[in-house]
């Protein structure tokens, strides 16, 4: 059985997905070979296809290439540079800011239910208990 997908492996996957290149075709399979050989990952797409931030930015991805965004005209090599990497920064922003707004969603249920069960700001805000280690 694989090893599961650590926080930093997600981000470095939804990264690699935001930097793809319009000109290569994105697909499961493709996206699986590129961890392989740039992030040294070795999973199927069964398994990063489990992971809803993978997915998602995976699904966006897509919908991107397919409209055209991304593509770089005809210009000197250093101004394509600047675009590609332009292109890629603006679709991590895109993602980015689509994550959090579903995550202040969810922190709004969350609030809400909380109050409706009568946990007290005092209980929300308790730090995590330290984790004990041995020596």
């Amino acid at each position: 059985m694989a090893k599961h997908l650590s926080d930093k492996d997600i981000a470095d996957i939804v990264e690699l997905i935001d930097s793809w290149n319009f000109d290569v075709k994105l697909t499961w399979e493709k996206l699986c070979e590129q961890m392989k050989s740039r992030l040294s990952l070795e999973h199927t797409r069964q398994t990063i296809q489990g992971y809803y931030r993978i997915k998602a930015a995976f699904k966006e991805k897509k919908i991107s290439l397919k409209n055209g965004d991304g593509r770089v005209s005809k210009t000197p090599p250093s101004l394509s540079i600047a675009a590609i990497k332009i292109a890629k920064l603006e679709a991590e922003n895109a993602r980015l800011k689509r994550e959090n707004s579903e995550l202040l969603s969810q922190f709004v249920v969350w609030q809400y239910n909380a109050q409706l069960h009568g946990i007290s700001m005092h209980q929300l805000n308790t730090p995590l208990a330290e984790k004990k280690t041995r020596y």
